[in-house]
């Protein structure tokens, strides 16, 4: 894919760095001169602009790009940025980052927002992951809240030990993706039996979530 970032701080360049090793093609957005740096990034092409400016976006033919990362440390920018990326120059995939949670609720598709990450929300729904049995955690928001990925931590005395995954009674478009099982990731099939203490990551709706829980009960 061709990936632009906003913002070449320590974020940037990280998500930069990850992104070439998987052989995407990169280009990195930074409005202080002295922020740029090439070699801390080897492969990536570098732009010296404000990508809140609709100008710069259109000299770096933005609408060429698969996905915009507005990746800076202004919750402000990265709004500007997601927007124009959007609807001026309809790009496919949209991914901002939020610093401040209290402005999450505008992250969403008013503002051009796919995906929003917010690090504190992650952090705090991994630490809920680690600890919560039997409760349903919500772990990450796709497509402006239209689904979501969520983890339910079965305990060691469950009810549903030894039932196939063919057998679990889930609602309507709520699916089944991953179990993971002491080190072990698990693409579940149909035949697949559960087990005590696994964790398993579920892709549903938000209305179906009150639905996931009740018909997990069983495994509390």
């Amino acid at each position: 894919m061709k990936v632009a970032i906003a913002g070449a701080g320590a974020v940037g360049r990280s998500i930069a760095r990850e992104l070439l090793t998987n052989a995407h093609e990169v280009t990195l957005f930074e409005r202080k001169a002295d922020h740029i740096d090439p070699d801390s990034v080897p492969g990536a092409s570098w732009i010296l602009a404000d990508a809140c400016e609709l100008s710069r976006l259109e000299e770096a033919q933005l609408q060429t790009f698969d996905v915009m990362i507005a990746a800076t440390g202004d919750d402000k920018a990265n709004l500007v940025v997601s927007l124009l990326a959007k609807t001026e120059f309809a790009v496919n995939r949209v991914v901002a980052r939020v610093n401040d949670p209290r402005n999450e609720w505008l992250f969403g598709e008013d503002w051009g927002v796919d995906v929003a990450v917010s690090t504190p929300r992650l952090l705090a729904s991994l630490v809920e992951e680690a600890v919560s049995v039997g409760d349903l955690v919500r772990l990450m928001t796709f497509r402006q809240g239209q689904a979501s990925l969520v983890e339910l931590t079965l305990p060691s005395n469950t009810p549903l030990a030894g039932k196939p995954v063919r057998r679990l009674e889930l609602p309507h478009d709520v699916a089944l993706v991953t179990i993971l099982r002491g080190g072990r990731v698990i693409v579940p099939q149909s035949d697949d039996p559960i087990e005590g203490d696994d964790e398993l990551i579920f892709i549903a709706p938000e209305e179906a979530e009150g639905a996931l829980y009740e018909a997990m009960k069983i495994a509390r």
